[in-house]
């Protein structure tokens, strides 16, 4: 997990004429981003690496200005483009707070009756997580059911509907069957 890499923020134009841009943090807090020395500009399969030469907080914006991109011209080329870290450099997880790729590929189970699993009841694998969503009340868990090979279903990611996340053992309690109806 330590060398996976995470989008941290996407340059959303210039700022300027003098090579700065206008970064939006992907989560939504900008302070770790203030640290950052050197990141990784990627779009699709390009990337390339940069050193942050200077930056500085806006309201809900961070400027950024990068090392060799001297002009709004230059900067221009790497508009939309994610700036990724490795995963020490991402912002710090709260209590209760998990990465979209650690939740990704883990198993969703089911205990039944809200009681844990044990030796001989163990929890029955339900389906995977193939991506977390945002919705309008929260997020969502996408899931991919075992009983079919092509259906997915949406699962809200709240404490009413998902019980104990384990991402170290790759598990996600699910309390009730009938959601993914």
């Amino acid at each position: 997990m330590e060398k996976a890499l995470f989008v941290v923020g996407i340059i959303r134009g210039t700022h300027g004429f003098s090579g700065e841009c206008k970064v939006e943090s992907s989560s939504g807090e900008y302070e770790h981003l203030l640290k950052l020395k050197d990141v990784t500009l990627q779009h699709g399969s390009e990337s390339r690496e940069v050193s942050v030469e200077s930056c500085s907080l806006g309201n809900n914006i961070m400027y950024v200005k990068f090392k060799g991109i001297d002009s709004d011209k230059d900067i221009l080329k790497y508009n939309r483009w994610e700036i990724v870290v490795p995963r020490k450099y991402a912002k710090p997880l709260e209590k209760g707070e998990w990465y979209i790729s650690d939740l990704q590929n883990c198993s969703l189970v089911y205990e039944g009756k809200g009681e844990p699993a044990t030796l001989d009841a163990p929890a029955k694998v339900v389906g995977t997580i193939t991506d977390v969503l945002e919705g309008g009340a929260g997020y969502l868990l996408e899931v991919s059911l075992s009983d079919s090979c092509d259906r997915k279903v949406l699962v809200p990611f709240r404490d009413e509907f998902i019980g104990k996340v384990d991402v170290k053992n790759g598990t996600v309690q699910l309390m009730h069957l009938w959601i993914l109806e």
